[in-house]
């Protein structure tokens, strides 16, 4: 019997589309690595539902890329009900939910001495960062179990492997994520729909100009320990595309590190540590 081979769907540039069809989420996607993995998977073939609480910031980047691409709607993942009316939404408009990213984080205060960290701090990252990537997670399930199909990927951190990187709210938030992923990544499985979790190093741009201001020396020259690269947003986005396409169809329960090898060495310590100029 003869078969028959589709080619692939290509973009303007000739690229195949690897998320031809699919319908995202992206929580936290009016800039930074949200931003960029929108418009990277509009670029191979998604339609993308921005969600953010910047309202201006999310409509201007959506009319940008295309209204016939990508939609924005305001929503605060600290709150069940708008996480809720955002999955609601882009299954009344596209029909259908294949893939979610829970991007949306804060920092949280940057104190030094857990002495002088606030209860009110520690909850409030917490709740975005944790709560918020758990409602993301249950309302994308929720869309996903009748299909039997979908992927779900959180935003973690080298934070989400090691101490001494982040401020300590943050930290336990990042670490969280992982157990959070792995647990949902078991359950769900029945329903083939795959849970992972993508961990960047830090980008500059990113930490506030309130934090790098009052720790300058902390931020002068941040630890690399692959030369010649330096990390951006860009760089997260192509890992979140590949775990959103069918190219990982049998990945699940991953944490990927997007770090350069710093999560795996002491940087201080061992035959490859870095040398002291003198």
């Amino acid at each position: 019997m003869a078969t028959t081979n589709i080619a692939p769907a290509v973009n303007g540039a000739g690229t195949p589309q690897r998320l031809a069809g699919k319908v995202a989420i992206i929580t936290g996607a009016a800039q930074g690595i949200g931003e960029c993995t929108a418009r990277l998977f509009i670029n191979h073939g998604a339609k993308v539902v921005i969600v953010d609480i910047q309202d201006d910031l999310g409509q201007s980047v959506c009319e940008n890329i295309g209204v016939e691409k990508a939609s924005y709607i305001h929503c605060d993942v600290t709150k069940e009900d708008e996480v809720e009316k955002a999955v609601n939404f882009t299954i009344t408009k596209y029909g259908k939910l294949d893939i979610m990213i829970n991007n949306a984080a804060v920092l949280g205060e940057a104190k030094l001495s857990i002495l002088e960290n606030t209860k009110s701090d520690f909850d409030h990252v917490i709740s975005v960062n944790l709560a918020g990537v758990f409602l993301g997670i249950k309302h994308a399930a929720r869309a996903m179990i009748p299909l039997r199909n979908g992927s779900i990927i959180s935003i973690g951190s080298v934070s989400s492997s090691v101490g001494g990187v982040s401020p300590h709210a943050y930290t336990s938030s990042k670490h969280a994520i992982i157990g959070l992923t792995k647990n949902v990544a078991a359950e769900l499985g029945r329903h083939g729909i795959r849970v992972n979790c993508v961990s960047p190093y830090l980008i500059p741009p990113s930490v506030p100009a309130d934090v790098t201001d009052l720790y300058p020396d902390l931020f002068a020259r941040v630890y690399s320990n692959l030369q010649g690269v330096h990390l951006k947003g860009e760089d997260v986005a192509q890992a979140a595309l590949y775990l959103a396409s069918d190219e990982s169809k049998y990945i699940s329960g991953h944490n990927l590190a997007v770090d350069g090898g710093f999560t795996t060495i002491n940087p201080g310590f061992g035959l490859y540590a870095p040398q002291k100029s003198s």
